[in-house]
């Protein structure tokens, strides 16, 4: 009934949208001459923020038409050359670029935000390296015949997709997991490893992921483990209504995801809207217009299935179970010991409020068998958990080092 009320209250609010868009249209027409007074300019701006509150935000689009290498600007063609029923394997391909480039899978997040929220980690990976992206798909929009999809079914996914990248690239690739997808890739990696794939990646980057959520746990690990998994199971699963493809999926909603998101930095929102809603009536443009741009990214939010959900959960946040040697995939056990020629390099931010400090690290300890010349680990000072993949830091401080280590670690699919 939640995902109901949720789709009957955004279609009862439709009318009041359309009439505050007329009524915004009015206002700052320049045929009003009463547009410029201060009380037009307040009414519009409410008129606006009333419409951003209320409004349905779509799925955003990369929008990287160019890039530049060298002096040079290389179009950027977007692709879709392999596509699962839950995720597209996006090509980022650049026709003039120089053959040779590093093939390198950019495992987005499914927690609730599309893979466009890697916008700015695309965007720097791009003119030096042959980037391909995992497109999540909106479970509501999977039809129930699809099947269901799981923890299991994701590191399925990224073994799948290393093995086309292998095969059309002739190079195992580069696999960079940014936060929740650290352990599903971590997984894959194993269980490649143990079987001597030749496809397994050449290298692994794993960014602000939770490997080891006992060390310095923050707000996402205490909300997880402070409920049983029944209660999840029970307030926030939810089945996907009619008309959506998805019908009867059951899933959890991107709705609630993002109620959570915003609610851990209320403070830092309400504050944002209403500078929003002041520069409005100033006419600030340049302010105003970032702070659409950050909203529509932010607030564009899928559902997740839910035996992924529950399963991350589970064996993630409150067992732990790959820290503690435990996890299975499949009825097998997985060993991350198995795991010798794939290089491994971890990223954290000093001040990240998700993912704490020593997470990710904690990789390293699972690894027993890899060599010293094939690990790295990098703390960066002064950013959050966002800031570790996107920002000025990522682009100055963090990507070179990913580069550069991508580089170092490059082989040969055979």
């Amino acid at each position: 009934m939640l995902y109901h009320a949720y789709e009957y209250t955004h279609a009862a609010m439709g009318p009041m949208r359309q009439a505050a868009r007329m009524g915004q249209q009015m206002l700052t027409s320049p045929f009003n001459p009463m547009a410029s007074t201060y009380q037009a300019r307040a009414t519009a701006a409410a008129c606006e923020m009333f419409i951003n509150a209320t409004r349905r935000y779509g799925k955003p689009e990369f929008g990287i038409d160019t890039v530049e290498l060298n002096g040079k600007t290389l179009d950027v063609v977007e692709s879709v050359p392999f596509a699962l029923p839950f995720c597209d394997l996006l090509h980022m391909s650049k026709p003039d670029a120089p053959a040779d480039q590093t093939p390198v899978l950019i495992v987005a997040p499914m927690s609730g935000h599309y893979a466009t929220l890697l916008r700015g980690t695309v965007r720097q990976m791009l003119p030096d390296h042959d980037v391909y992206v995992t497109d999540w798909v909106d479970a509501r929009d999977v039809p129930l015949s699809q099947g269901r999809f799981d923890l299991d079914d994701y590191t399925d996914y990224v073994m799948e997709q290393c093995r086309y990248i292998a095969k059309v690239t002739g190079e195992r690739p580069a696999v960079l997991a940014v936060c929740q997808p650290g352990v599903p890739v971590l997984v894959a990696a194993s269980l490649m490893a143990e079987d001597g794939d030749p496809a397994r990646p050449a290298s692994v980057t794993l960014m602000g992921s939770p490997i080891d959520v006992t060390k310095n746990p923050k707000q996402p690990n205490e909300l997880a483990t402070g409920r049983p998994l029944s209660w999840f199971e029970n307030n926030v699963i939810v089945t996907v209504p009619f008309p959506n493809k998805g019908y009867m999926r059951r899933v959890y909603p991107g709705f609630l995801q993002l109620s959570g998101f915003m609610s851990m930095n209320m403070d830092r929102h309400v504050d944002a809207h209403v500078k929003q809603f002041r520069n409005l009536i100033k006419g600030d443009g340049d302010s105003t217009e970032q702070h659409r741009t950050f909203y529509d990214e932010y607030n564009a939010v899928m559902d997740m299935t839910a035996e992924f959900y529950l399963q991350t959960i589970e064996r993630v946040f409150q067992k732990g179970l790959l820290a503690t040697g435990e996890y299975m995939y499949r009825d097998r056990l997985v060993a991350p010991s198995a795991i010798t020629d794939i290089a491994l390099m971890t990223i954290e931010g000093e001040m990240d409020d998700i993912t704490g400090l020593g997470q990710t690290e904690a990789a390293h300890t699972l690894a027993t068998n890899l060599p010293d010349d094939k690990r790295a680990h990098y703390v960066q000072a002064k950013v959050g958990h966002y800031g570790v993949f996107n920002g000025s830091r990522w682009r100055q401080f963090i990507q070179p080092r990913v580069a550069e280590f991508m580089q170092a670690q490059r082989a040969p699919f055979a």
